[in-house]
C-alpha cells in the first residue's frame, strides 16, 4: 500500500490526464473513447482487431460532405459515389418466406439508414419469385425461399422516399438482373412511384461523351439513374444496359489484389472511352464483417490508385464495399473524399476544394486527427445501427448444402 502522501501524490499527478480526456460529444476522429456518445457527429465508438487496433476509438461512419455541396455543377461522370454491393443483404434482416435464410450478408443497416449515411449507389440483385420481383441471392439464377430477402418494392418505395425528402440528391441502382416477367422491371418501378425521378435513357450521353451537369439533372428532377445486367431490357423497357454505359473491374477476390486491377469480362477495357463511368469494385468473394475494417484501412487507397492508372487516370465514379461503416479510422468515406478532391481540385481531399480556385489551390483542413467538417448546405440523420451478428456467415449451413449444389458458394456470392 502506498503511504498517504505519495497516494496524494499519485492522485494529483493523474488529474490533468483525467481532465483532459474527451467525452459527451466532443472526441474527434482516432481519440480514444468508451461509449457512442463520447464521439463528435458522423463518428462512432469503435475497434478493429483484425488490424490489431483492440483499444476503442472514434471512426467515420457518414458521408459528412457530398462532393457536389462544394465544387458545383460539373458533369456527373466528374464525381465519385459510395455504392453499397447488394445493398439489400442485411445482417439480422428477418426472414419473410417462413423458412430461415441460408446466405451470405453484405450490409448491416437499413437501405434507408445508408442513404442517409451518404451512400448514393445501391447494388440491387431481382429475381422472378413467388409471382413477383424479390432481391435475392443468386443460386443458379433462381430465387429460392432460403435465399430470399425482400420484395423489390419494398426497398425502392425506400428509394423513393428518400429522394422525395432529399429534393437535391441523386440516386442510382445497379441491378443485377435475373428477371423474365414482360416489362416487369417497368412495373416494379412504376408501382414504387419512381418514374417521376427516372434519367431517360434517350439522354444518357455515349462514346464516352460526359453526362449532363448534377445542377442539370437536379433542376430536370432526373435524379434517379438505373442500370440492368441484361442487354435485352434496353430494347424492351428503356432500361440502360450497365456495360454500355460504364466500365468495371473485376468482382469479388479477383478485384481486391493489390497492384492489379483487371476489367470484369462483361466490361470493356479500363482504359476505353466508349463509356462515361467507372465502377470500382472492392470487396472480397466471402464478405467478413470481422475482415471489413481491415479491408477498409490497409490497402484501399493503394487499390484505387492502381485502378485509377489502370483506366487511363480516371477515377472511379462509383466504389462498391461490403459493410461500408467499418474501418479503422476514416475507412471508405476518407477514401471518397480524398478521390473527389484529387478528381475535381487537385487538392488531398475534397473539404480542401475552393470553389473558383485553380486545381491545386487548396485550403488548410487542418490536421489529419480531426472529424471532418460538417457543411450547412447538407445534412444527414443516418445513425451507425450495425451490432454483433446473432446470423454469422452461416459457413457450415452451406457447406452442407453444397453437398446437393455444387456451385451455391459462387452464386450466393454474385
Amino acid at each position: 500500500m502506498l503511504p498517504n502522501g505519495f497516494l496524494f501524490l499519485f492522485l494529483i499527478s493523474t488529474l490533468p490526464f483525467i481532465s483532459n480526456a474527451c467525452s459527451n460529444g466532443n472526441c474527434q476522429l482516432l481519440d480514444p473513447c468508451s461509449t457512442r456518445t463520447d464521439c463528435s457527429s458522423s463518428l462512432y465508438c469503435g475497434t478493429c482487431p483484425a488490424s490489431g487496433k483492440d483499444q476503442p476509438t472514434c471512426i467515420r461512419g457518414q458521408v459528412t460532405t457530398q462532393p457536389t455541396s462544394i465544387v458545383k455543377g460539373l458533369p456527373f461522370n466528374k464525381y465519385s459515389w459510395l455504392v453499397t454491393h447488394n445493398a439489400f443483404s442485411i445482417v439480422d434482416a428477418p426472414s419473410l418466406t417462413g423458412v430461415p435464410r441460408v446466405t451470405f450478408y453484405n450490409q448491416e443497416d437499413s437501405v434507408t439508414n445508408q442513404l442517409r449515411n451518404g451512400v448514393r449507389g445501391l447494388m440491387l440483385d431481382m429475381y422472378d419469385f413467388e409471382d413477383d420481383i424479390w432481391l435475392c441471392h443468386s443460386l443458379g439464377g433462381k430465387c429460392y425461399n432460403f435465399t430470399a430477402f425482400v420484395p423489390a418494392i419494398n426497398t425502392l418505395k425506400e428509394v423513393e422516399a428518400f429522394l422525395t425528402e432529399n429534393p437535391s440528391e441523386i440516386v442510382t441502382i445497379i441491378i443485377e438482373d435475373y428477371v423474365h416477367k414482360p416489362k416487369g422491371l417497368t412495373k416494379l418501378f412504376t408501382d414504387a412511384d419512381l418514374l417521376k425521378f427516372w434519367f431517360p435513357l434517350s439522354q444518357m450521353p455515349v462514346n464516352g461523351r460526359d453526362w449532363p451537369t448534377v445542377t442539370d439533372m437536379v433542376a430536370n428532377n432526373h435524379r434517379l439513374l438505373v442500370f440492368t445486367s441484361d442487354a435485352s431490357k434496353e430494347a424492351d423497357e428503356g432500361i440502360a444496359y450497365q456495360w454500355g454505359h460504364m466500365v468495371e473491374n473485376d468482382s469479388g477476390d479477383g478485384g481486391v489484389v493489390q497492384g492489379s486491377c483487371p476489367n470484369r469480362k462483361e466490361s470493356q477495357p479500363l482504359q476505353s472511352r466508349t463509356a462515361a463511368l467507372f465502377l470500382q469494385n472492392y470487396f472480397p468473394t466471402f464478405p467478413t464483417e470481422s475482415e471489413a475494417c481491415k479491408e477498409h484501412s490497409i490497402g484501399l487507397m493503394e487499390l484505387i490508385d492502381t485502378c485509377y492508372k489502370a483506366a487511363g487516370n480516371k477515377m472511379p465514379n462509383f466504389l462498391a464495399v461490403n459493410f461500408y461503416m467499418r474501418s479503422d479510422g476514416g475507412g471508405v468515406f476518407d477514401a471518397i473524399d480524398r478521390m473527389n478532391g484529387q478528381a475535381l481540385c487537385g487538392c488531398s481531399t475534397v473539404t480542401a476544394c475552393q470553389a473558383g480556385a485553380p486545381s491545386g489551390i487548396c485550403k488548410n483542413t487542418g490536421g489529419v486527427n480531426r472529424s471532418p467538417p460538417m457543411t450547412t448546405s447538407i445534412s444527414y440523420n443516418g445513425t451507425i445501427q450495425f451490432k454483433p451478428s446473432s446470423a454469422t456467415v452461416h459457413f457450415s449451413d452451406l457447406l452442407g448444402l453444397n453437398l446437393f449444389h455444387p456451385s451455391l458458394l459462387l452464386m450466393l456470392l454474385l
